[in-house]
């Protein structure tokens, strides 16, 4: 069954015009108009906005934006200009928010923007160094591969996030089985027993201490809930503000274990940026700037900060982050090796790859030690509650009658 579709387009002299044409899918609309030679800017169907009513309820995820990325990566390095790929991508991107989006490009575009620009016009959430090897890209002539550069970069950054994220369900839920375990003891199992406060003078300190927070959770159970909480919620709100935040991270860097972990991420992610704008031949100093902002932990980014106005003053790489203190020894001898054989892009990629391994172990060290770490806490308080219950049942005989 046909559906009739409204569109707007530039013909082969650069006019824009509309109308109405009748297909059975928008795809074959686009592949008509393109018959015609005519550049589709927009097309939706005449009974329904489709773009404006998903976009407020369907959710756009990084892989959405990753793929469309690869997809106009791809189209660059096959031939097709920037205004047509861009274009095609307003009409068949797979989620209408990017529809939507490239729509937006799409005019910047055809006003005469540059490419960074009708991307910035995307509103799209890509980061701060996206739109720098864009611009490389334009002035070297290299959109393609700076796209296709900023692609592997963002999926690198994804999978970082993600192999975290995953490490840590299984603790989680192992720390959240072990609450709700405690709770459902002081609040069913432990008030069965509150009968014999009845003789506290008579009992164990522990064990009156047991039946009375027993007994205190079973009548104001809402408030244990909310205390409870609280400590997430107070936690997640203050992860939300940037001054707090800064100094959240920097506590969690001094920690023996999991601070090595987060340093060693964050070293990976500096070097992997750092050498896609090598790559895309960024200034080096513009470089260094982008590159200090994937970094997490405040110190290194004060330090990377530090090495950045140390190059500008004449200093050598290596000698800059040597000096600010900013990676191991190792890291110091890929970086000189890289900068006297002309090889900065490739040991900067080796010494991402050494600093990912080496921060997943320490991942695994961490939550090596949260596991076992859970289980004590957990089977302690659960013993303690056990165990103030039989000191309550057997000091019952000897309470006078």
């Amino acid at each position: 069954m046909t559906q009739q579709f409204k569109y707007s387009a530039v013909d082969a002299s650069g006019h824009e015009l509309g109308g109405e044409i009748s297909a059975y899918s928008q795809r074959e609309a686009v592949t008509q108009l393109s018959l015609q030679q005519l550049t589709v800017i927009e097309i939706e169907p005449l009974q329904a906005k489709q773009d404006e009513d998903l976009k407020s309820r369907q959710r756009l995820g990084t892989e959405d934006i990753i793929t469309a990325l690869y997809e106009l990566a791809a189209m660059l390095n096959s031939g097709v200009s920037a205004a047509e790929a861009v274009g095609a991508q307003a009409v068949s991107s797979a989620h209408p928010k990017l529809r939507w989006a490239f729509k937006l490009a799409s005019k910047t575009l055809r006003h005469g923007g540059t490419f960074e620009q009708a991307i910035v016009a995307s509103k799209l959430p890509f980061p701060n160094y996206v739109n720098y090897l864009i611009r490389a890209g334009e002035m070297t002539g290299q959109l393609g591969p700076a796209l296709s550069d900023a692609c592997t970069q963002m999926q690198y950054d994804l999978t970082i996030r993600n192999d975290t994220r995953n490490a840590l369900i299984y603790p989680s839920i192992l720390v959240m089985s072990g609450v709700s375990a405690v709770l459902m003891m002081f609040v069913y199992v432990v008030p069965s027993f509150t009968n014999l406060l009845e003789h506290a003078e008579s009992l164990p300190f522990l064990a009156w201490a047991v039946l009375t927070a027993g007994k205190w959770s079973n009548e104001h159970f809402l408030l244990l809930l909310l205390l409870l909480i609280a400590p997430p919620a107070a936690f997640i709100f203050c992860w939300t503000q940037p001054t707090i935040k800064i100094k959240i991270l920097s506590k969690i860097e001094r920690l023996p274990v999991i601070g090595e972990w987060i340093s060693q991420s964050d070293v990976a992610s500096w070097s992997k940026v750092l050498s896609s704008l090598v790559r895309n031949r960024v200034e080096l100093i513009m470089a260094l700037e982008l590159a200090a902002e994937s970094v997490r932990m405040p110190s290194r980014k004060q330090s990377m900060v530090k090495v950045k106005n140390a190059v500008r003053a004449g200093e050598a790489l290596s000698v800059a982050l040597e000096s600010n203190q900013c990676l191991t020894a190792t890291g110091y001898n890929l970086i000189r090796v890289g900068e006297r054989a002309g090889k900065l892009e490739e040991m900067l990629n080796a010494l991402a790859n050494l600093y990912t391994i080496q921060g997943q172990q320490r991942m695994k060290k961490a939550l090596i030690l949260i596991e076992p770490i859970a289980i004590l806490f957990i089977g302690l308080v659960m013993g303690t509650i056990i165990i103030g219950i039989m000191l309550a049942i057997t000091s019952a005989n000897d309470i006078p009658l």
